[in-house]
């Protein structure tokens, strides 16, 4: 049992390593998108929100929505079928599992989480400070290596639950 759960541990450093390691080998809306897809093998939404049709969407940034389309667009995994939609306001934003508010989408962070109230959304950010605002899960760039704050709080108010594995590898604020 040990073992196997060195190799997992193991095997989700990789996935996030792989990231860091190539963070100039690749444009950063690729390396969010990536992250962003990896995030969800780690998060568990509650009642019927873990299958079915899985709303990532994305407001203000048209290189990640581009990336998260052409990946992952209307492709089944694990019971999921991920669609992908292009916000370009607050006021748009509905019925999705997992938003990504671009550098662009920022300075309407306070009407994303008024929006949004207590639904079961992960919030993921690309800003300094969005996530001691209350971003489930916020970019950050240290010593050059993209890394990510988690906000348990914003999990919490969300009722999301992480796993342990990727709290371990978090910032966690």
């Amino acid at each position: 049992m040990k073992t196997i759960r060195t190799i997992f541990l193991f095997s989700i450093c990789a996935i996030f390593s792989f990231s860091n390691a190539t963070a100039q080998d690749r444009p950063e809306h690729e390396l969010h998108a990536m992250m962003i897809y990896n995030f969800l093998k780690y998060i568990q939404w509650p009642g019927d929100k873990n299958s079915g049709e899985f709303v990532i969407g994305v407001l203000k940034d048209d290189n990640v929505y581009n990336t998260l389309n052409t990946w992952y667009g209307n492709k089944e995994r694990g019971g999921k079928k991920f669609i992908i939609k292009n916000y370009s306001s607050a006021a748009e934003i509905s019925n999705c599992q997992l938003l990504y508010v671009g550098s662009g989408g920022s300075n309407q962070f306070d009407d994303v989480l008024a929006k949004l109230g207590s639904e079961a959304t992960l919030t993921v950010s690309n800003r300094r400070g969005l996530g001691e605002k209350g971003s489930c899960i916020n970019f950050k760039v240290l010593d050059g290596r993209l890394k990510f704050e988690l906000n348990q709080a914003a999990m919490d108010k969300a009722s999301l639950k992480t796993s342990s594995q990727l709290s371990a590898m978090a910032i966690l604020i």
